[in-house]
Parts: structure tokens; C-alpha cells; sequence
């Protein structure tokens, strides 16, 4: 009997269907392996903004965690929205006993602008939950939050890894997506993964589709996939970048603003 390599998400419910939870567990199952939930938050929300954000209590997290992790076992864990310190801390504590490589994402802001991180827990993100990531996959706008330091072309990405990587991750994945031809980003959507000692610049072609909801959400969990499957990190980092380039160009239209990119982009006409 094939059991497909399990992996946990940590991070909050989407209602809308793009992005958190249900784009983590859309994206594990894409690529092959079993994912599971520890819901930290729930929103109201869709493809116009975050109308709520309701965290739930640490206890109920940390039930969530161990109920899975105890029984069932991981192979990987993405986090993603970890809105307060109480919660950063609870989950930077359990991963700490954890045998099982971690993706952070350290979710500051929602594609639409909304914030949620409170500012009250950035501490704890860096100096709690951080040192358990052996990837950290800041965006631009979350490494100026957590570290001041500011992207504003492509040779400043170097110097934010670094920032990023005296926090304790084993390895920094810096998204420069946001960077514009204007900012050096040229005609490609880079990125780059550095321990401090290698570098792998990653590029895509930049697709021209607004509908982008649940990128960073995406590319985190299959980072996380890759790894569970047995990747390396940069191999890992590689595949999950081609993944969410191709579910960025399919991208679709719900709603009224931001749609969310296709997370079965690969299954084809015939879903």
C-alpha cells in the first residue's frame, strides 16, 4: 500500500478558497502528498479584502498539532498567518521538538493589504519562530517589517537574506516578485535561496495575470511537499518555484477583485 508523504500546514482559513489553508492543502495534494491542517485563525474573506480575522485559542492549536504529529506523524510542516505572539510562541514551541524539516512564511499582509501579523508579535517571529525554519520565505514587504531592511532592486536581495538569516533560519528564500523591470527585476520574477554560503538566484517568466491570490501561501507548501518527498532544499526551492509560475500564468478570475492562481494548473481542460 503507497502512503504519500504527509505534510502539516500551521496557518489560517481562507474562506475564499485562495490562499492559507486551502490553497496549502490544494497545493499538497497537486503535488502528491498527504496534507494536514492545524488551523490557527479563521477569516472572513474574498477576492476584495479581509472583511475578519478570528485567531483561535493556543490550546486549541496546540491540540490540533498533537493530535496529528502524535498519531499520524509529518514529514514536513508549512507555517503560514500567525496573527499573535501567544500564537507565534505556542507554535514555535512545538515545532522545536519536531524531527521534520519547517517552511516559515511569515505572513505580515494579505494580497489585498490587510494586515495580518500583529505588530506585537514581530518579536516573537524573530526571535521564537525563525530559529525553527530550515526555510523562512519572506516576500519584500515582510523582510522590511521584520528586519528594515528595504528591496528596492535586485542586488539589495543579498543583503535582506542576510538580515533575515541572523534571525536562525538554516536557509533564506528572499521573493522578489514585487521587484518591476523599473527596480532591476527585469523581465523575470526572481528570487533567491541562500544558506550565507550558496546562492541560487531562481527566475521565472513574469506572467502579466492580477489575479495572484495565495502566491506566497503556494510556494511555501510546496516547498514544503518537495521537502517531505525527499528533495534538498535548493532542489526543493526549484520545483516549487516552477509550480507556482504555472499556477501564477493560470490564474483566474472570482469575484469582483483579486482572483487566486489555479492550484491544479497541471490536471489540465479535463478537471
Amino acid at each position: 500500500m503507497h502512503i504519500p508523504p504527509r505534510v502539516l500546514t500551521v496557518a489560517g482559513s481562507d474562506s475564499g478558497g485562495g490562499a492559507g489553508i486551502q490553497a496549502d492543502l490544494k497545493t499538497m495534494l497537486a503535488l502528491g502528498t498527504h496534507g494536514m491542517s492545524v488551523l490557527t485563525a479563521v477569516t472572513a474573506q474574498n477576492s476584495l479584502g479581509v472583511q475578519g480575522a478570528w485567531d483561535l485559542p493556543a490550546e486549541a492549536v496546540r491540540a490540533q498539532f498533537r493530535s496529528v504529529v502524535d498519531d499520524i506523524g509529518v514529514q514536513a510542516v508549512k507555517t503560514g498567518m500567525l496573527s499573535s505572539a501567544e500564537l507565534v510562541e505556542t507554535v514555535a514551541e512545538l515545532l522545536a521538538g519536531l524531527d521534520a524539516p519547517v517552511v516559515v512564511d511569515p505572513v505580515g499582509v494579505s494580497k489585498h493589504g490587510d494586515a495580518l501579523l500583529a505588530a506585537s508579535a514581530l518579536d516573537a517571529v524573530r526571535t521564537k519562530l525563525l530559529p525553527t525554519a530550515t526555510v523562512a520565505t519572506p516576500n519584500l514587504d515582510e523582510v522590511a517589517q521584520l528586519t528594515g531592511v528595504h528591496v528596492r532592486e535586485e542586488a539589495d536581495m543579498r543583503r535582506a537574506a542576510a538580515a533575515v538569516l541572523d534571525f536562525g533560519p538554516r536557509w533564506a528564500l528572499i521573493k522578489g516578485g514585487h521587484l518591476t523591470a523599473a527596480d532591476g527585476g527585469g523581465g523575470s520574477a526572481v528570487d533567491l535561496l541562500t544558506d550565507g554560503t550558496e546562492e541560487h538566484w531562481l527566475r521565472a517568466p513574469r506572467h502579466d495575470n492580477r489575479h495572484t491570490h495565495g502566491t506566497g501561501c503556494t510556494l511555501a507548501s510546496a516547498l514544503a511537499a518537495q521537502l517531505a518527498k525527499g528533495d534538498s532544499v535548493p532542489q526543493a526551492a526549484a520545483a516549487a518555484k516552477d509550480y507556482v509560475t504555472g499556477a501564477i500564468a493560470a490564474g483566474f478570475r472570482l469575484g469582483g477583485g483579486i482572483g487566486p492562481v489555479d492550484h491544479g494548473w497541471r490536471l489540465g481542460d479535463g478537471r
